[in-house]
């Protein structure tokens, strides 16, 4: 908003900017349990890339069904240059950067695996300046505060069987992640999110089954010895994770500043933190609380000057 703007914001922008924030509490609490609950899944011997194809390809097969019975099958259809854009961002986010995750829980804890995304906003920052822009000096701020808090947490202590391979395959995830949030709107996505939801898990997903063939990961998939734990876990990353934050996501990539929509990445690793100590009885020190206000202060700060510069 300019400062020229009148005081009284119209009704539209109002609905808007309501939605963006509802859109990134529903990122900032509901990814951040999908570490913990991708961790159940794998722990319940679903393998990595089937186990998260799933998950999406079940979430778009019901978004599907949905859009359809609502709107009807017209609204699903897409352009090429749509489908390209689609096809491209669901592979970075997901196949690559949520499958990395799936991957490297495997054997890192799903709290150090959250934190090692929080370095997704600065890979952004670093985009955003090789593609030329030039951040604001507050923005800069609050993404290193971030950073930092993020890293004070990592050396709160905690488990330390994370192998050093799955956490470069996690830090690669990331990168891709990062670079596909970047460039999504550059794409020619389709206008409806939903429909963009939608087709990025499509394709997504399907290049998540490839890559979990190519893994060799049917041959470790026995539906008799999983157990219940992992079904509620896969149930939850359907619904939760993919119908309701995904497409949330999706929203936020057309709709708000890349710098404020990256900042669940700060959010997400005090929530999983949060939920480790309650349903897993991790401990929760000083060292803990102080990263996580930490990471809200950068959070505060980043928000505070994109809007400004909005």
């Amino acid at each position: 908003m300019v400062a020229s703007a009148p005081a009284r914001v119209p009704e539209s922008r109002t609905a808007s900017g309501a939605m963006i924030w509802t859109a990134l509490v529903v990122v900032y609490v509901v990814w951040g349990s999908t570490y913990l609950a991708i961790r159940v899944v794998v722990d319940a011997k679903i393998p990595p890339m089937l186990g998260m194809a799933t998950r999406f390809l079940t979430a778009a097969v019901l978004m599907a069904i949905g859009l359809t019975i609502k709107s009807g099958w017209r609204r699903l259809r897409i352009t090429r240059r749509e489908a390209v854009g689609a096809a491209t961002v669901g592979v970075l986010l997901l196949a690559f950067g949520n499958g990395a995750v799936a991957i490297a829980e495997q054997t890192v804890p799903s709290g150090l695996a959250a934190l090692l995304v929080a370095a997704i906003p600065l890979w952004l920052m670093l985009l955003r300046v090789g593609g030329g822009e030039r951040p604001r000096g507050m923005t800069w701020v609050g993404v290193l505060i971030g950073f930092g808090g993020a890293a004070l947490l990592a050396l709160s202590g905690g488990n330390t069987s994370a192998k050093p391979l799955s956490v470069a395959v996690l830090v690669v995830g990331t990168i891709c992640w990062a670079t596909g949030s970047r460039f999504a709107p550059q794409l020619g996505l389709p206008r409806d999110p939903l429909v963009t939801a939608l087709y990025e898990m499509v394709f997504g997903g399907t290049a998540m089954v490839l890559l979990g063939v190519l893994r060799g990961e049917p041959a470790r998939l026995h539906l008799d010895r999983i157990d219940g734990s992992g079904w509620i876990g896969l149930a939850y990353l359907v619904v939760f994770g993919s119908l309701l934050a995904y497409t949330a996501y999706s929203y936020l990539l057309a709709n708000a500043p890349i710098s404020l929509v990256g900042t669940y990445a700060y959010v997400n690793p005090a929530v999983a933190v949060f939920l480790g100590w309650l349903i897993l009885n991790e401990s929760l020190t000083w060292q803990i609380l102080l990263g996580g206000a930490v990471i809200i202060v950068g959070v505060a700060l980043v928000v505070t000057s994109e809007r400004r510069r909005t």
